[in-house]
């Protein structure tokens, strides 16, 4: 009886901690989704040719007839679709030609949830008209998305026809595109000649559709381009070539705008690979990673629908700067550049240690007076050590105020370090070991005959005292 209690109890307990277990695991995946960031809003400005050309015949019907059809379809299929908002912006339907008007171009419907019948309905009863201004298009375009911190900004121009209002779609695309505004558009060609994908390719990704039912492909190719992120793993490669490094923040920077787009701090995953990680491929990136000094990786372009493969050179290895034996250096700092290099890139404290990019570096090390280290290597996930000297205590004891300096004296030169505040009749310094000089003058005295010179020696762990009268 008593052994099958003990096995009850026994059991009592395994259940308990395996729900334990259980609470907790939910728990950190809970605090985990929390943390997850919000997916982007991607936002579609649909730019729509309506000039007088779009009434011409074209396989089964008008052109803007086709057109319209078509891209009503995708706008049923867009608004059953989370995070993704549309809006219209029209050119050639508003003033008939001739005369021409250049700035025949409107926002009909802007952006805002459930907005997807009034562009059905907007669609349905254009009229074609006037002249085709699409610089001007691109131009207002600009102010047609409103401030947004989480969202993609996607402009997909459909056209049968060139720019006819002497404008430059060229540098309007790229004005949009450097200002961070939109990402690089999409431009549908309808029945143009192929020889004018050549005037669109400055302006964005060109499909030209020679007939209906690629017009119809093209549409479908260029939404699912629009809307599919991809995936991308950064390899920091160590000295060896191997991904190795890690736990380093990497800024992803559009190569255009110069605009941060994502920020991740670099994680090896669950099974020992680089993190992957979803990210837009319409895109081209500059990629920082942020090791001291920084790495950077420029023009990088994705391929979409496939993993991709960054590598950057980013070899680590650890520096120590330590002063163990005193606590009179507790605040002390290191300047640390690049072999050579007069650009400061850290400031290292005392008894931390430091991951540096395997190479030299030099080292000015902020004791009184100052200790530089030339040429100190950093190697590749090993701990590289510089011992500060443990120093002494200077104690000045003064008759009265003055003006007073102090050297550290070698056989043939005196180098300043430090000037006595005029005032203190007692002054106490932290010196590194060596051999030092003060001169000093009370100022109550007004002849140089009076000037004091006075040797004294520092000894790490010891103190001086020096009396100057």
């Amino acid at each position: 009886m008593l052994s099958v209690l003990i096995k009850v109890q026994l059991n009592y307990i395994k259940i308990n901690i395996l729900l334990f277990l259980f609470l907790i695991s939910v728990n950190v995946i809970i605090a985990q989704n929390k943390n997850m960031p919000e997916p982007p809003t991607s936002r579609i400005l649909f730019i729509f040719d309506a000039s007088q050309s779009m009434y011409g015949s074209w396989e089964s019907g008008k052109k803007i007839s086709i057109a319209r059809k078509y891209l009503i379809s995708i706008v049923d299929s867009l608004e059953k679709v989370d995070n993704v908002q549309m809006a219209l912006r029209v050119y050639g339907h508003q003033s008939p030609v001739p005369p021409q008007d250049c700035n025949d171009t409107k926002l009909e419907i802007p952006f805002s949830p459930d907005n997807a019948s009034q562009i059905r309905q907007k669609l349905r009863y254009l009229v074609p008209k006037g002249t085709t201004p699409i610089a001007n298009s691109l131009e207002m375009a600009a102010n047609d998305f409103p401030e947004c911190d989480n969202c993609r900004n996607i402009i997909i121009l459909i056209t049968d026809g060139i720019e006819a209002c002497d404008g430059d779609p060229c540098q309007a695309s790229l004005n949009l595109q450097k200002k961070g505004i939109v990402l690089k558009p999409f431009i549908i060609g309808i029945g143009l000649d192929p020889n004018f994908e050549e005037s669109f390719e400055c302006v964005g990704h060109v499909y030209n559709s020679p007939n209906e039912e690629k017009f119809k492909e093209v549409l479908e190719v260029v939404i699912s381009r629009a809307l599919n992120s991809t995936t991308a793993q950064v390899n920091l490669l160590d000295s060896k070539g191997m991904p190795s490094e890690t736990n380093v923040n990497m800024t992803f920077f559009d190569h255009i705008s110069g605009k941060v787009k994502y920020n991740f701090v670099h994680t090896i995953n669950y099974y020992g690979n680089p993190d992957t990680l979803i990210i837009d491929p319409l895109i081209t990136y500059d990629i920082v990673a942020h090791t001291i000094p920084a790495v950077r990786k420029e023009n990088i372009k994705l391929t979409e629908g496939k993993h991709n493969m960054i590598g950057l050179n980013t070899p680590q290895g650890f520096l120590k700067v330590s002063n163990m034996g005193s606590n009179l250096h507790k605040n002390l700092k290191v300047i640390v550049r690049s072999d050579n290099k007069s650009e400061t890139i850290n400031i290292q404290k005392n008894n931390s240690t430091v991951k540096y990019l395997v190479g030299k570096y030099d080292l000015e090390i902020l004791t009184l007076p100052r200790i530089y280290v030339e040429d100190v290597q950093v190697e590749q996930s090993t701990t590289t050590k510089i011992d500060i000297p443990r120093p002494g205590i200077a104690n000045f004891s003064l008759s009265s105020g003055g003006f007073g300096s102090i050297y550290e004296e070698t056989a043939d030169t005196l180098k300043w370090i430090y000037n006595l505040n005029q005032t203190n009749l007692r002054q106490n310094l932290v010196i590194q070991p060596g051999n030092y000089r003060v001169v000093f003058r009370p100022k109550n005295t007004k002849q140089s005959i009076y000037t004091i010179n006075k040797r004294f020696t520092i000894k790490s762990g010891s103190s001086k005292k020096i009396i100057l009268y």
